[in-house]
């Protein structure tokens, strides 16, 4: 497992996103070590018709928001998701002395209140204002880039991805930010079909493993859903099922019940895949390149092997790959 802790270096991590979404580079990689350099518009290249390509169509509504405490210590909130009008779930920082009953001030000047304290840094806060209105508090907040993206985003459209559409994610789905309208009519004339999942993209996604031992690491699990019509893709698929990234991964897997089979319906999945994991359904995957320690890195890892991974790698490292959210993509195939 020593390889989760790959040193990334600083200037590799990208702060845009670039203007083309598919001028980013791919990496293309299979289970034996194989490597190829690409471009993404060249992904139709790299399937054949009968491949079913399922991606995330969950779209970013969270929003951080910044207040103070009464005390006057500022207070940040990315607000997760909706729990009932008026009250969310949200994930607070810093959140060690933010009991239930503590006040908190937004710089727009509404009240919030703590209501309950939840797991993993976690606090049910209800607006406690009458006078504000939930949705204007929230459009008031920014988009929720991860930590490590230093540059404001000029478009928050370029957030999210072309097929966004089913809202409820604290982050973008990533690897479908390479995706544009022309891509996937290429893909539709190469004989690749489509079909779309959602998974809304919460803490299991993006927080990095807390613990050494990556079997002891919890899920806290992520809202998932499959469609009858996805379902019935998946069975009648001819090729190779390739999911664009890892919350399309753990969606199919998560509601996989046997080879190539999936259950429509919706889960709250808390599965974490791990070096030893069985994929049932998942032939290949698109994916960005991930920070050492997560879940993210893990789950590719069981999918391609430690060795083949590590390669591909050292390689974008050593070709200055950008990395991370706004970064370049891999396509990782079973030899």
């Amino acid at each position: 497992m020593s390889f989760l802790d790959y040193e990334l270096p600083e200037e590799l991590i990208a702060q845009t996103p670039l203007e083309d979404r598919a001028a980013s580079r791919l990496l293309v990689v299979d289970s034996m070590g194989r490597i190829q350099d690409a471009v993404f518009r060249e992904l139709p290249r790299f399937l054949e018709a009968g491949d079913l390509l399922v991606w995330n169509d969950t779209r970013v509504t969270a929003r951080r928001l910044l207040g103070r405490k009464e005390s006057g210590g500022r207070v940040e909130l990315l607000v997760l998701r909706r729990a009932e009008p008026r009250l969310w779930d949200c994930l607070v920082r810093p959140a060690r002395r933010l009991h239930p009953g503590a006040r908190i001030v937004l710089e727009g000047g509404a009240c919030l209140r703590v209501e309950r304290e939840l797991e993993a840094g976690r606090r049910l806060i209800r607006l406690d204002d009458a006078e504000a209105a939930e949705e204007a508090v929230l459009a008031a907040g920014d988009v929720p880039l991860p930590p490590y993206i230093h540059v404001d985003l000029q478009d928050p459209e370029r957030y999210q991805t072309v097929f966004a559409s089913r809202e409820g994610s604290a982050a973008a789905p990533t690897a479908g930010l390479h995706f544009t309208k022309e891509v996937l009519e290429e893909l539709e004339r190469h004989g690749v079909r489509g079909a779309r999942v959602t998974l809304d993209v919460s803490l299991d996604t993006f927080r990095p493993m807390a613990s050494t031992d990556p079997w002891e690491h919890p899920m806290h699990g992520e809202r998932c859903e499959v469609s009858e019509e996805t379902a019935a893709a998946v069975r009648e698929a001819t090729g190779r099922i390739v999911a664009v990234g890892t919350t399309s991964v753990r969606t199919l897997e998560s509601m996989a019940v046997g080879p190539r089979e999936v259950r429509p319906g919706v889960s709250d999945t808390r599965l974490f895949i791990r070096p030893g994991y069985k994929f049932m359904v998942v032939d290949g995957i698109v994916t960005n390149f991930h920070l050492p320690r997560t879940t993210m890195l893990l789950m590719i890892s069981a999918f391609l092997g430690a060795d083949p991974l590590r390669r591909a790698y050292e390689h974008a490292v050593a070709q200055k790959y950008r990395f991370l959210s706004f970064g370049d993509a891999m396509l990782a195939l079973r030899a």
